[in-house]
């Protein structure tokens, strides 16, 4: 058994904060992308150049925030309690998100993807009712798409909603997938 006298023991103990080293500071940014990262696919690529636009907080406000398929824009937001959404959203967030409604008509039967820049949640709504979403994902790395939502879409008239969001203004693309 190694023995150690008492006082080189003390001496040890006591010396061992004033020895110690903080450990460095991790930085947590965000990963850098690579200048040569894969383009968008072909239809996301309307992404890179949107359009400005304010998010309908009212039915009767619907006809100045349009969608239209292949177009993306930034779109301002509101502060949930000033959304008056057509139904109740899934995920509504608490006083602090921000939301918003915005028209879309859709002319082709097909799948349709929504693209955010940010996590909020979307709802799909026709006719009072809420669309079940056939797919949902992140987006291609480095492209600042954060989430894409699928859904099948008729002919008509759709409001998209979106709610719980943490950024006050958001991009937002509807494409049609092949």
């Amino acid at each position: 058994m190694l023995r150690f006298p008492f006082g080189f023991v003390v001496l040890v103990c006591l010396a061992s904060p004033a020895l110690a080293q903080p450990a460095p500071a991790q930085e947590t940014q965000a990963p850098q992308c690579p200048q040569d990262a894969a383009p968008l696919p072909a239809e996301l690529s309307a992404w890179t150049a949107p359009n400005p636009m304010t998010a309908a907080t009212r039915p009767e406000e619907l006809s100045r925030a349009e969608l239209k398929p292949g177009v993306a824009v930034k779109a301002a937001l509101a502060h949930t309690p000033e959304v008056n959404y057509l139904a109740r959203p899934t995920k509504p967030g608490g006083g602090v998100a921000y939301g918003g409604l915005f028209h879309i008509a859709i002319a082709e039967p097909g799948t349709y993807r929504v693209a955010l820049g940010n996590a909020s949640w979307v709802d799909v709504i026709k006719d009072g009712g809420k669309i079940e979403s056939s797919a949902h994902g992140g987006g291609p790395a480095c492209s600042g798409v954060r989430k894409m939502v699928d859904y099948p879409m008729q002919a008509g008239d759709y409001v998209v909603q979106l709610s719980a969001g943490a950024d006050a203004q958001t991009g937002v693309l509807v494409v049609k997938l092949p």
